[in-house]
């Protein structure tokens, strides 16, 4: 089983790279989030989930494990198949897909190509538990990357689904909304409510 590739990228198509490892070209379907920050010509390495069938080797890459990780995860829910997983990877990014998880945002999941309401709550519902911690991560105290993480838990808060619905629907991107309220539960706390939510969260989004 392949679990790495690393190579020069040969060429990008719809929903595949070309990786020519050592003069071998590689064909390995990406999320859109994977493809957009590839270069042609430039080196790559993609963690990589091997599916072998009767017919076919497909290969699927990754920049990272954990985006792997949700890959396969998102596969365990009914009528998930590798397509469907890799158009949520494409919108979503594994930080976000865990805040939208855990704040039942399905209306973030559903924007996935393909992904009608349907699906999207059944995602939401069957990986609730799922959903490492079901904590907001990468909130942390400013500054550059690695700062400490926010660690604001979210078991079952409706408010906080409330406010990043309401958010979404002012037209903020999924990731963008569950940034701000997860930065207004932090100073807020557990037990705010929707509208104050929504006012911290518009603040935080306004910067």
């Amino acid at each position: 089983m392949i679990g790495k590739l690393r190579g020069k990228v040969d060429a990008i198509g719809e929903s595949i790279v070309i990786l020519d490892v050592g003069g071998v070209g590689y064909e390995v379907q990406a999320s859109a989030r994977t493809l957009r920050a590839l270069e042609i010509g430039k080196e790559a390495v993609l963690t990589i989930d091997t599916h072998v069938r009767e017919d076919a080797i497909r290969l699927y890459g990754f920049f990272t494990e954990v985006e792997r990780s949700w890959f396969r995860t998102l596969q365990t829910v009914q009528g998930v198949g590798a397509k469907v997983a890799l158009a949520v990877l494409g919108v979503l990014s594994p930080a976000d897909l865990a805040n939208a998880i855990a704040f039942g945002n399905w209306q973030a999941v559903e924007q996935a190509p393909g992904v009608g309401k349907k699906i999207a709550q059944r995602i939401v519902a069957e990986l609730k538990d799922k959903a490492p911690g079901l904590a907001i991560a990468g909130v942390g105290a400013g500054g550059g990357g690695g700062g400490e993480l926010a660690g604001v838990t979210v078991s079952e808060s409706s408010a906080a689904a409330e406010a990043m619905s309401a958010l979404t629907n002012l037209g903020y991107q999924p990731g963008e909304a569950a940034r701000a309220v997860a930065a207004a539960l932090k100073d807020l706390g557990p037990d705010a409510d929707t509208a104050k939510l929504i006012r911290r969260g518009l603040k935080e989004l306004a910067g």
